[in-house]
């Protein structure tokens, strides 16, 4: 993960070559590891039109990070709002909320995604805002559950019997203590926002080319497996081992914040 971030980070430190300079003479090129690649200069070779596939794919990870990172607090921000209004209200207020997550939860979000791009157009801004609303309803169920739980607790009670205000009951006693799972399904919702990035981006709704994506790169590949099989499957590698590095870490935290888990 480490790794993934400081790429991103210092991109134009670390990467070889320009990742939208073309060079037709250099197309198809396999990586230098090839017997008849030896001399050539591109470590994991070049695509169609003679671009860097490693140059393209230290960017793409500032998209998927930019994306998922902006989507996570986007999506959190909101559920987590919505979830604490709704199980510490209750009455319409919860039954709204809780109508509005099943009312997304029933319907497929890919297909709504899709339309909603297929309208407003596949800017970066309507991504990270496409994306981001795609998570909120875990955030609101998490909190939901979590908050109904804590708010019957006999010192939430105690407090409230002594005079407490809502305000006061919320901040020092209920957030804190729906903190430690909300931040574990965090973890988890980054690795699910990066890989819709990279959907979006596969079918040509998320980032637009020439700007380097790893969906867009795995898209751009497709004509080419048979032949030219690196410049999807070195894309398709780093999003898969980055999003399961991205979910160890979540399964680390629950077992850092968990007190049940600590003895384990």
């Amino acid at each position: 993960m480490l790794v993934v971030v400081l790429a991103a980070i210092a991109a134009p430190l670390v990467s070889p070559y320009d990742p939208i300079q073309q060079s037709l003479r250099e197309r198809l090129k396999g990586p230098t590891w090839f017997p008849e690649e030896g001399r050539q200069r591109h470590l994991l070779g070049t695509d169609q039109l003679g671009r860097d596939i490693l140059s393209r794919i230290i960017y793409g990870s500032r998209v998927s990070l930019v994306v998922g990172f902006a989507a996570v607090v986007i999506g959190g921000a909101l559920g987590g709002s919505l979830g604490l209004l709704s199980g510490y209200g209750g009455g319409i207020v919860d039954e709204v909320v809780m109508f509005l997550v099943d009312g997304q939860l029933a319907f497929p979000f890919i297909l709504l995604a899709i339309g909603i791009i297929a309208v407003l157009g596949p800017s970066f801004g309507n991504l990270i805002i496409i994306v981001g609303l795609s998570g909120w309803v875990t955030y609101a169920r998490l909190v939901r559950a979590q908050v109904l739980t804590i708010k019957e607790r006999e010192y939430v009670l105690a407090i409230r019997g002594l005079g407490g205000s809502t305000w006061r009951i919320l901040a020092r006693h209920i957030v804190p203590n729906t903190l430690a799972p909300f931040l574990v399904v965090t973890t988890l919702e980054l690795a699910r926002t990066i890989l819709l990035e990279s959907t979006l981006s596969f079918l040509g709704l998320g980032i637009q080319p020439p700007t380097p994506s790893w969906g867009g790169m795995l898209n751009e590949g497709r004509g080419y497996l048979d032949s030219a099989w690196w410049i999807s499957a070195f894309p398709g590698l780093v999003l898969m081992l980055t999003a399961l590095v991205v979910s160890r870490v979540g399964d680390w935290l629950r077992d850092v914040l968990d007190p049940t888990l600590r003895g384990a």
